[in-house]
């Protein structure tokens, strides 16, 4: 495997001031780091969905990646670093930022308006961003939900694999657990789930890493499930996987993804990530004391 990290990996979610300009607030990034470190989870992946990266400037996002390299060189996590939905030269600029920083990895959404119109069209355009990074593994980000991109991933991650010295796999991001399995037989390649709510059931198909929205605060969980199925403990990773999806039905219910996910994080840890940058729309007080409840009666609050 060109990618040395499996396991659980925290999209982290990006902090904004709660002013009308939502600028960074990029000074609690070494607390953030401490605190995904102590519950077990080694990985962190920036400027993500979750991170709201595409809502950044590019002098944003690296600002961003610069607070996480200087972190995670006292938490010793592996930092993966997402660097497309932008324009070419843009997501050119920030893959060379990132390997100027050794970060562990870098992840690339496609093109978001001008579409790869086929499986070699973007692996095409993968090699462009792969030539300018040479010494940093690459992993093709599948998220086809948000992207609208839907692509044979098992024929992705073999002509990339062929094609690009430095591909490494991919955050695959779909609950169609068939293809993911195809996806797992593809040699040399890394994939991880990108999918809290089928955590128990892609771990028993043969994934061996996640990178899930929820381990930023409810981490517990997530680590629970992979040391369940690990040891074959059917019944376990069950009983987890219930937990963690009542949870996920308890934030996610009156909100968009990111937008619930930062109240979340804000009310079940002592990280202040701040609300969601327009156009995503932040949550009603009425629907904060809803999801409060709702935890409570969960207790995890």
């Amino acid at each position: 495997m060109k990618y040395k990290f499996s396991g659980l990996m925290a999209p982290t979610l990006t902090p904004f001031m709660n002013d009308s300009e939502q600028k960074l607030s990029l000074g609690c990034i070494p607390q953030y780091a401490q605190f995904l470190s102590s519950k077990g989870i080694h990985g962190v992946l920036v400027n993500g969905t979750s991170g709201e990266g595409m809502s950044m400037t590019v002098e944003e996002r690296e600002a961003a990646t610069e607070a996480w390299a200087k972190a995670v060189k006292v938490t010793k996590q592996n930092l993966m670093v997402q660097v497309g939905g932008a324009c070419l030269p843009d997501v050119l600029r920030m893959a060379r930022h990132a390997e100027a920083l050794g970060v562990d990895g870098l992840l690339c959404l496609p093109e978001l308006f001008n579409s790869p119109a086929g499986e070699q069209q973007l692996v095409d355009y993968l090699s462009l961003v792969a030539a300018v990074a040479p010494r940093t593994p690459l992993l093709y980000y599948h998220n086809p939900p948000y992207s609208g991109v839907h692509v044979d991933m098992p024929k992705v991650l073999a002509l990339a694999e062929k094609q690009i010295p430095t591909f490494a796999g991919a955050k695959y991001t779909d609950t169609d657990m068939q293809t993911g399995a195809h996806c797992l037989r593809v040699p040399n390649t890394s994939v991880f789930l990108g999918c809290d709510n089928v955590l128990a059931g892609a771990f028993a198909l043969g994934f061996d890493s996640a990178i899930a929205t929820t381990l930023n605060m409810v981490p517990g969980y997530g680590t629970a499930i992979l040391d369940a199925v690990a040891k074959s403990d059917v019944a376990r990773a069950r009983q987890e996987q219930a937990k963690l999806t009542d949870a996920i039905f308890a934030i996610s219910r009156n909100g968009g993804w990111v937008s619930t996910m930062k109240v979340a994080m804000n009310l079940l840890t002592d990280i202040d990530v701040g609300g969601p940058r327009p156009p995503l729309r932040p949550l009603t007080q009425d629907q904060v004391q809803q999801m409060k409840g709702e935890l409570k009666g969960l207790g995890l609050l």
